[in-house]
């Protein structure tokens, strides 16, 4: 289908190199198409540079994606251009009194996973759009460290790991009836980059007790994917949406920067990286669209 994107929007060459239709607001408009409204919280360093990774999977959706780039009041976005921010992003409570809510709700990670949730200068701001959106929104998706923060929010705790997690792991898939993750392959790679996550142990104890379902597991990187049991919430704690050469740059980065905890990314090869989770990553969006458009309460004919 396509994408709306403001119409001198700075990726649009690339994203329609990449067999994404890309449309402006007023040409859809005049489609009268209904488009899913997905907020996306980016919290990612240089969200402009970031923008990329997720646009390219929610486009090559069949449905009409409306991206909505919210910013939070309390975070000082230091590494972000400002004007660019400015004239894209806006704030989750003037997006919500525009009046036309959201349909689903991405939210990115974050560098502060070796950070206490409290001592997060934006997690009571957070904290309060989680609220909201589990009474309000479709599925709420949290990518990494947004994932820890949603399961934070359901009271599962996360730990610090002494060596980051780093590399493209193998993910076994273990709930094939699930109607986002289970037609993914049985084992599928996906890349990991975090200092945290939560036990195994934990994850069970809180699937026994009915608070989350299991969906995908590694035997490196712990259970990558799972879901709140009222499928409000779906948390990834891996990549999925990571470019090629994403975590070679984040290699190269620390290492510039001196970190004593800097190693290669495992299963991938910096000089000639290969991208063996794209497919992965495009079923797995497409999969969480279909999974918003189903408890979306209207209509629209996508076949």
């Amino acid at each position: 289908m396509s994408i709306i994107l403001p119409e001198n929007y700075h990726a649009t060459k690339e994203l329609e190199k990449r067999n994404v239709h890309c449309i402006a607001r007023e040409n859809a408009v005049r489609q009268d198409i209904r488009p899913l409204r997905i907020g996306i919280l980016n919290i990612m360093p240089k969200v402009e540079t970031y923008e990329f990774n997720l646009l390219y999977p929610l486009g090559r959706s069949i449905i009409q994606i409306e991206p909505v780039w919210i910013r939070l009041n309390s975070h000082h976005y230091k590494s972000s251009n400002k004007s660019h921010l400015d004239e894209l992003y806006i704030s989750f409570e003037d997006a919500i009194k525009e009046g036309r809510g959201f349909d689903g709700l991405i939210i990115t990670g974050a560098p502060v996973e070796e950070i206490a949730y409290e001592k997060v200068r934006y997690w009571d701001e957070l904290s309060e759009i989680f609220k909201f959106a589990k009474e309000n929104i479709s599925s709420s998706l949290g990518i990494c460290w947004g994932g820890l923060a949603l399961a934070k929010f359901l009271e599962i705790e996360k730990e610090l790991f002494q060596k980051k997690i780093f590399g493209v792991y193998p993910t076994k898939n273990i709930n094939r009836g699930h109607r986002v993750t289970g037609e993914l392959d049985d084992i599928f790679y996906c890349p990991q980059s975090r200092h945290a996550g939560i036990s195994d142990s934990v994850m069970e104890f809180n699937a026994k007790k009915g608070v989350i379902n299991l969906l995908a597991y590694s035997a490196e990187a712990g259970y990558t994917i799972f879901e709140s049991k009222d499928s409000a919430f779906i948390m990834h704690l891996g990549h999925p949406e990571y470019e090629t050469h994403r975590l070679v740059d984040e290699y190269k980065r620390d290492k510039l920067k001196g970190r004593d905890d800097v190693f290669l990314p495992k299963n991938l090869d910096i000089e000639n990286p290969m991208n063996i989770w794209r497919g992965h990553s495009l079923e797995f969006f497409r999969q969480w669209i279909k999974e918003v458009y189903l408890k979306t309460p209207y209509n629209i004919d996508i076949n």
